[in-house]
């Protein structure tokens, strides 16, 4: 009876903080980082008299943080109780399965009897996330390991998660987990969702693009109640490209127009929750999602420096205010930024192309430049074909050393560490290394992470590298995969990361 669904973590390579705004593009790699979520009844039978009741049990457990929260659904307004003793509540679930459940009601307007029979056996809900969504830094230094990759394979999967300290004077400035801002709360978010409507019937995942029963793709379901639940989590309507990401997979996203949740807003208090969900289904969801994934032999990289992680919604505000105050010159640094991205996307999707096109020639020059810094990989470029990969490359580079020129004077006009002086001395390095294509901070950037961009094999020295400048490089990789249905419990299958089953383009 159990359904496992889990949604991938994800990378924004382009697109910081003009992402938020119509029709700016945001580049956004999905990852092998996923959140699993399983959905199983807490009762195999109803029990006769259990027709009558008016609420049902749903149980939500997280075993990382050993948290077990028990609450009430109401069968009538599909709202939540919790009837736990502890007050650590997880409100991007909580919306998750109040929304699931108003879609599933929708969905079977005719038959009720076997969702009220799904419904009164209880919900058992168990959430998992991929090591590589939290920060295992301090437990690796502790045991006295080096900073590499192989330390972090010692851990086992889904390991416990270390809540930080609160400060002396009992407050906590720091996030209650460190994580590595891979999106951990849109993609639990996502496969709850997902686990959910599957569960209840509403979507079928193992051939999600089809025609379902709201006449739009399953996928496109999973989006909207995912993207809803989401937003009025967090309290506010961001750029969505996070949830799309764990939908759809990898791609180039524009965002939609925040006004197609502002009925949900208005809403939450008021209006039952089936009412909220049946008109954002019916909504006008004017995203915009292209397909796009790094050309073959491009790897992802990403290096966890350990210096501290970054508010993105405080470095966000300060933006929006240098904006407001400066509109003038916030366009054109905004335009610049945009046409650097747009740059660098074009040749991407070009270096593609020549792979398809010119495959044998393609490998080689990965190959060759992979050993080389990227001043000599053009001592390579002896055929047209090769000189016609090889000036891709070195324009791509090009265009990400403007885009990171940009986002530091953005950063340097709102007062914000987008690119900190300890960020740019490491991606400096991090570019003149051999095989290393580009390298900058991912999202709103700061001093959670940075990313590269490497050729063919050349990740292992760059992990050395990268080691011996005190960062740590992680796990993740780039997978262009979205939401999917697993074959198990992944603790039992021996799934950590990647797709196990169904692969959706």
């Amino acid at each position: 009876m159990a359904v496992v669904a889990s949604a991938p973590g994800k990378v924004l390579m382009t697109g910081g903080y003009l992402v938020l705004d119509k029709p700016n593009a945001g580049l956004v790699l999905s990852t092998n980082a996923r959140f699993y979520a399983i959905v199983k009844p807490i009762n195999e039978d109803v029990k006769p008299e259990s027709w009558a009741w008016k609420w049902t049990d749903v149980k939500l457990t997280s075993p990382q943080l050993s948290r077990e929260s028990m609450y009430k659904l109401s069968l009538k307004h599909l709202t939540l109780q919790s009837v736990s003793a502890s007050d650590s509540r997880n409100p991007f679930v909580e919306h998750a399965i109040q929304y699931a459940i108003a879609a599933a009601h929708l969905a079977t307007d005719k038959d009720k009897e076997a969702l009220h029979k799904l419904l009164l056996q209880g919900l058992d809900i168990t959430i998992l996330g991929s090591n590589d969504f939290y920060s295992y830094r301090n437990q690796i230094e502790s045991l006295g390991l080096p900073l590499t990759p192989e330390s972090l394979g010692t851990l086992a999967p889904f390991a416990s998660i270390t809540f930080n300290a609160a400060e002396s004077n009992g407050a906590n400035s720091k996030p209650e987990v460190a994580k590595t801002g891979l999106g951990s709360s849109a993609a639990m978010t996502t496969a709850v969702v997902a686990a959910l409507l599957h569960y209840l019937g509403v979507v079928d995942l193992s051939d999600p693009c089809k025609e379902g029963k709201f006449g739009c793709s399953d996928l496109d379901v999973i989006h909207m109640i995912a993207q809803t639940s989401h937003c009025l989590a967090q309290g506010k309507v961001g750029s969505g490209f996070d949830v799309s990401c764990a939908v759809y997979g990898s791609q180039r996203y524009v965002r939609f127009s925040p006004e197609v949740l502002s009925f949900a807003q208005v809403a939450v208090t008021g209006l039952p929750i089936n009412e909220v969900i049946g008109t954002i289904l019916k909504g006008k969801w004017d995203h915009e999602r292209t397909e796009f994934s790094l050309p073959p032999l491009m790897n992802l990289f990403l290096g966890e420096p350990g210096s501290g992680g970054s508010s993105t919604p405080s470095m966000v505000g300060a933006v929006k205010k240098w904006q407001m105050s400066d509109p003038e010159k916030a366009r054109e640094n905004w335009q610049k930024l945009s046409d650097a991205n747009l740059e660098l996307e074009t040749k991407l999707n070009v270096l593609s192309k020549l792979a398809k096109d010119h495959w044998d020639v393609y490998l080689g020059v990965i190959k060759s430049c992979s050993v080389l810094t990227s001043e000599k990989w053009v001592l390579h470029a002896t055929e047209p074909i090769n000189e016609a990969i090889i000036k891709e490359l070195l324009e791509a580079r090009e265009a990400m050393l403007r885009i990171r020129i940009l986002m530091r004077q953005i950063g340097e006009a709102a007062s914000v560490p987008i690119e900190p002086e300890s960020q740019t001395q490491l991606l400096d390095s991090t570019m003149n290394a051999e095989g290393v294509l580009l390298a900058g901070v991912p999202g709103a950037g700061g001093f959670d992470a940075i990313f590269a961009i490497t050729l063919g094999d050349s990740g292992s020295k760059l992990t050395q590298a990268w080691s011996s400048h005190n960062v740590l490089a992680l796990l993740v990789r780039e997978d262009p995969h979205g939401v999917c249905l697993e074959s198990g419990d992944p603790r039992t299958t021996g799934i950590t990361s990647g797709v196990s089953s169904i692969l959706l383009e």
